[in-house]
């Protein structure tokens, strides 16, 4: 016999079980984290080489005089796409952010929105890489210079610039890894979701 004032114990599981989502939680607040840190890197990427500006008296070879000639980034079109990408990839994250904050208020659209980062992660990434990558040939150039076809570094000249930009690069490469880690956590976070 069975009394009717106990409730048995399936009941009290059944009424237990969806109040806890801890995993849910804690992957949703580490993609709130990576996508602030890749909007801080990026923002900071670009307010470094955007300031990466300096004169040196210089003298005129083959003429007994020296001129004032002034180093930025805006002197290198591959400067100029390394601010554009970065730029682009900080928009990217405080947007991403604040919908991965919607995300995690509501999880309703939980699964759609991992589709879309993980599709535009993979979109920004390639686009932060290759402006990272360019702005370092044309950096690694301007330290080392190239003796094959001439060109004479500069870094020894304008130390300062190449500070800037060497830094600049070095915080565009975390957030390039940033992005390869909120890819990894969106495919996998769509992984777990699928029924087995």
């Amino acid at each position: 016999m069975a009394s009717t004032d106990k409730p048995d114990r399936e009941s009290i599981k059944s009424e237990e079980a969806p109040a806890a989502h801890p995993r849910r939680s804690n992957y949703s607040s580490v993609h709130v984290a990576l996508r602030f840190l890749l909007f801080a890197a990026s923002v900071t990427a670009v307010v470094v080489m955007v300031t990466a500006k300096q004169t040196e008296i210089v003298p005129v070879p083959g003429l007994p005089i020296s001129v004032p000639l002034e180093a930025k980034f805006s002197d290198s079109p591959a400067f100029i796409y390394f601010i554009s990408a970065l730029s682009v990839a900080g928009l990217y994250g405080i947007l991403t952010t604040l919908a991965a904050i919607s995300i995690v208020l509501k999880p309703a659209y939980a699964t759609r929105f991992l589709l879309h980062f993980a599709l535009l992660d993979v979109l920004m990434l390639g686009i932060v890489a290759s402006a990272t990558g360019a702005a370092g040939g044309v950096a690694y150039v301007g330290l080392k210079g190239n003796s094959h076809v001439r060109w004479g570094k500069v870094c020894n000249v304008y130390d300062k610039f190449c500070q800037h930009v060497g830094s600049s690069i070095a915080v565009a490469l975390f957030a390039s890894v940033l992005l390869v880690l909120l890819t990894m956590l969106s495919v996998f976070s769509i992984y777990r979701k699928i029924p087995k």
